[in-house]
């Protein structure tokens, strides 16, 4: 005991600030002051829905000068649509339960604003039994043989 001095203190433990604090304003106003290096860097996309990300194709259609959207179904499909599913005796909600879609899809198809997807127009086909693809649109789909 005669060695230890009494006017030294030790501290065996200092917690330095949580990540919350050391990122606070305070914390790097006061950092500033003292003349400390920092590094701040801003993360991209950070709290984002990566799937609403900017790809190169997007990009590339931003950059282009003449305005380009995407092919919708014409005004006739949607006719033969709406006609086939009326001599069928379908609604909408109908033929969309029948071929496994939202109606709204339905009503989208027969307005003109859907952009066309093969899978959905040969479930349509085949629900109204009308051709909806091709030269022959609005003609009597034939049945195919199926392959043994």
């Amino acid at each position: 005991m005669a060695e230890s001095d009494w006017d030294t203190v030790t501290v065996l433990r200092k917690k330095g600030p949580t990540a919350a604090q050391a990122k606070s304003k305070q914390a790097i106003t006061a950092a500033q002051r003292r003349g400390e290096d920092l590094e701040t860097t801003k993360k991209w996309s950070a709290g984002q829905n990566k799937q609403h990300l900017m790809t190169k194709n997007t990009a590339k259609l931003d950059r282009e000068t003449e305005e380009l959207q995407h092919q919708r179904v014409s005004l006739e499909v949607g006719k033969v649509i709406q006609q086939g599913r009326q001599n069928k005796g379908l609604t909408q909600k109908d033929l969309a339960t029948k071929i496994n879609e939202k109606p709204q899809v339905i009503a989208d198809y027969e307005c003109g604003k859907a952009i066309p997807n093969n899978q959905v127009m040969g479930k349509i086909e085949r629900a109204i039994s009308l051709k909806l693809r091709g030269k022959d649109i609005g003609l009597p789909l034939e049945a195919k043989p199926k392959k043994k």
